[in-house]
């Protein structure tokens, strides 16, 4: 992490993120982040923040700063019963098209020059769900 005022890496990817999430579905196949979207970025491990890994997020809308988007990252593995998570389904993100889950009790920072590369579209009905959740979760972020 580059410092404790600014927990960006100094490589780019995500970073944790707290404050007003602006929500606007409009996902667009123009090579930068849009809510609705899943992206590709590096997102450091929780235990130590110095090393990560890329995987795909899931873009949930606007941070505070121009150019600044919240995300929730995805996982594969079955988190059935685990309250920080969401099931959000399948799709092309995901070559093997397993059901994927989005962790909402970790939400994640990423900026304009952070993403790796657009993959997908989140379905208008998954994202609206995933909001709902976002909005119930405890997690440092208030979504508008």
């Amino acid at each position: 992490m580059s410092s404790v005022t600014d927990p960006r890496p100094p490589t780019g990817g995500a970073y944790p993120y707290r404050g007003r999430v602006t929500p606007d579905y409009s996902p667009e196949s123009d090579r930068n982040p849009d809510p609705g979207e899943i992206v590709w970025a590096w997102v450091p491990f929780e235990e130590d923040d110095t090393v990560g890994k890329d995987r795909p997020l899931v873009v949930i809308g606007r941070g505070e700063r121009p150019g600044q988007f919240v995300a929730f990252m995805l996982s594969s593995r079955d988190h059935a019963g685990d309250p920080g998570w969401i099931a959000v389904g399948t799709g092309s993100w995901d070559p093997e098209r397993r059901q994927s889950w989005a962790r909402v009790d970790r939400p994640l920072g990423i900026d304009d020059g952070g993403v790796r590369r657009e993959g997908a579209v989140l379905t208008e009905e998954r994202f609206l769900d995933l909001l709902v959740r976002a909005r119930q979760e405890r997690n440092g972020i208030e979504v508008d």
